[in-house]
């Protein structure tokens, strides 16, 4: 049901989450599959309860929530959960900085268990660190005599071991693996060079965060797509594929509104290019959306890699070795990739719960539509 404090896109993405829900478990899951099967759920529990917290993170910015949706009752069932779980070290920076945004404490053993992370943070994958400073910095915020040293120890490390000179973010501080970054690994290393920049008024992390910004926005495809693999050494796309709606209509669009506010001139064209990749401006010339569902559509895929990263990954290897930059390739090769991840509809609440400046993307007439034969249910 349409809510007046919410334009129609985040109720749509609202009404997506109540499909994704797992009553059973009080949390979101790791898949809902669009192949008609009769359960499309799918429950992962370590990737349920980060995919949990990041939707968490978005309800943060939404004006209208849900009655049905007990926000606190979530975030402590689950985070209380994440020490069980062989979860992603990222995943407790989410919870910290979905905590520090809801003004919620974490359990005690959970904070002890992330201080028992953070004393070895010496090669972390760039998504831990990155999401984690941002994490650390947004307690620090609340709470900058518990947080601020730590925040500021962690900053340096990312800036002294993750930042390429051409600009973007390796993946790791350090091994073989470190030049070949994904798009993740750029959102949520800008994202913490920008909150850092905002709390320590540091001019360095938001210039870094500019830097990167300009960069990808350069990189970004002629039909608004966010490239999915990087070599940061030589600040060159090494592959397209997958191209994800969640970086199109979610994470992008995080990181590009600070980037604006910043003076990346250029960040809001490439927004909204991005999100008009999932209105159907996009190779397969189809919208990456299943209005009766409220859903989005995960990705554009090479077909013979649906099921495979193989290819994929020997692909990067030839293309960085040899110097060569990734292309588009004939649509006619392509697929979609046909799911949905909760989390996907988490980023766009945390992108567009707050914005009413870009009336052509939120309130899109899919969006409104879509939004008229919906029958709220209860989580």
């Amino acid at each position: 049901m349409p809510r007046p404090d919410n334009s129609p896109l985040v109720d749509y993405a609202l009404a997506g989450l109540e499909r994704c829900w797992l009553p059973e478990f009080g949390r979101w899951s790791h898949i809902y599959h669009l192949d008609n099967r009769e359960t499309p759920n799918e429950s992962v529990p370590p990737s349920d309860l980060f995919y949990t917290i990041n939707v968490l993170l978005g309800f943060a910015r939404v004006r209208g929530v849900p009655e049905a949706v007990n926000l606190a009752q979530v975030f402590y069932r689950n985070v209380a959960q994440l020490p069980k779980f062989p979860v992603s070290k990222y995943a407790y920076g989410a919870a910290l900085w979905a905590g520090a945004e809801l003004r919620l404490d974490l359990p005690g053993e959970v904070v002890t268990h992330i201080r028992s992370l953070l004393a070895d943070h010496g090669n972390w994958r760039a998504q831990d660190i990155g999401m984690i400073v941002v994490g650390v910095v947004a307690q620090a915020k609340l709470n900058p005599r518990e947080w601020s040293s730590t925040a500021t120890e962690l900053f340096r490390f990312l800036i002294d071991r993750y930042l390429s000179r051409s600009g973007i973010f390796f993946d790791a501080a350090y091994g073989l693996r470190r030049r070949f970054a994904s798009f993740a690994t750029q959102t949520y290393l800008t994202l913490a060079c920008y909150a850092y920049g905002e709390f320590a008024n540091d001019h360095r992390a938001i210039e870094t965060a500019n830097r990167c910004c300009r960069k990808l926005i350069a990189l970004q495809g002629p039909n608004g797509e966010w490239p999915w693999f990087f070599d940061a050494v030589r600040g060159r796309v090494v592959d397209f594929y997958e191209v994800y709606s969640v970086h199109q209509c979610g994470m992008a669009p995080a990181f590009l509104q600070p980037a604006e506010q910043c003076g990346v001139s250029e960040a809001r064209a490439a927004l909204i290019r991005g999100f008009n990749w999932i209105f159907g401006q996009n190779q397969l010339a189809i919208p990456m959306l299943v209005p009766e569902l409220q859903l989005t559509i995960r990705s554009q895929v090479r077909q013979r890699e649906l099921r495979s990263k193989r290819r994929r990954v020997l692909r990067a290897v030839r293309n960085s070795t040899f110097g060569i930059n990734g292309t588009l390739i004939d649509p006619a090769d392509l697929t979609v990739r046909r799911e949905c991840r909760s989390y996907e509809l988490g980023w766009i609440l945390w992108s567009f719960g707050h914005r009413l400046d870009l009336p052509e993307l939120t309130h899109n007439k899919i969006f409104s539509d879509a939004l008229k034969t919906t029958t709220s249910r209860v989580l």
